[in-house]
């Protein structure tokens, strides 16, 4: 990370509530076209989340830790603040001085862009301002939250404007906190009513319909030079397994997530 700083563009798209089981399902079954030809395999990386719930998950994740692979470790970071004795800093670590990854980064020259999604990205109270407060520009509206059906397409255009915007000599670290998996999702499953509810099927349907616009994501990050792009979930739901319902609570479903980093070549590469 220490060559790719400073060089690269940076893309980090959290996939708000995703589990792993479903998105492992759909890549091995080929619903998920667009994002599974950038996984490394072809497959999620089973991971564990560093907390169960967006706010609690995303602060790590803005503190260098992301989740944690699932097997023993310990496993070396790609971001870590300079901390006597840390035992995931390795020589390949991007270190930075600040107290979190966006400032350090806003410090290393990069403009540090965020676009909201749930209710902890809004900035409509002081506790919705905390997460989207860390950037030097952060994007939330209504069109973009959890109970809109479009909402990754307006996100994805807000993005595809932020990149046309910056002088191309500018780095850019943008951030995506994407909403569609998070409860309401039903109204992405043909068929499915408000009374019906959320399932593990409208999940899944949640994970198609931003399969089909991703790649004008990836297109946007990688328009301007290589970008070095994270795709993962902050945490996972559960829908009825062992009677548990909703994230905020130690089950598998919830700790285990779906992560992968990979290059998006420039677009004149």
């Amino acid at each position: 990370m220490n060559e790719v700083v400073g060089r690269d563009d940076l893309l980090l798209v959290t996939l708000d509530t995703l589990r792993f089981d479903v998105a492992a399902e759909l890549a091995a079954a080929g619903r998920i076209p667009h994002l599974a030809r950038h996984l490394p395999g072809g497959r999620w990386q089973e991971r564990h989340a560093p907390g169960s719930f967006t706010y609690a998950s995303h602060q790590a994740i803005f503190a260098g830790f992301l989740p944690t692979p699932a097997a023993p470790g310990p496993h070396p970071r790609l971001f870590a603040a300079r901390f006597a004795g840390s035992e995931t800093t390795a020589p390949r670590t991007y270190v930075f001085d600040t107290p979190d990854l966006v400032s350090g980064l806003a410090q290393a020259g990069y403009r540090t862009v965020c676009v909201g999604g749930v209710g902890f990205f809004n900035q409509q109270g002081p506790l919705g301002s905390v997460l989207p407060g860390m950037f030097q520009e952060s994007h939330w509206e209504p069109e973009f939250g959890v109970a809109s059906p479009t909402s990754f397409e307006a996100q994805v255009a807000r993005a595809e404007q932020i990149v046309t915007g910056l002088p191309h000599e500018q780095r850019l670290f943008l951030f995506v906190n994407v909403p569609s998996l998070h409860q309401p999702n039903w109204f992405h499953l043909p068929g499915a009513t408000r009374e019906s509810g959320d399932t593990r099927e409208t999940h899944a349907a949640a994970l198609e319909y931003v399969d089909r616009h991703i790649g004008r994501l990836f297109a946007a990050a990688r328009s301007r030079r290589r970008c070095f792009a994270i795709v993962c979930s902050d945490h996972g739901t559960a829908y009825g397994d062992d009677g548990y319902t909703g994230h905020r609570l130690g089950h598998e479903a919830v700790w285990t997530v779906p992560y992968a980093h990979f290059f998006l070549e420039g677009a004149t590469a």
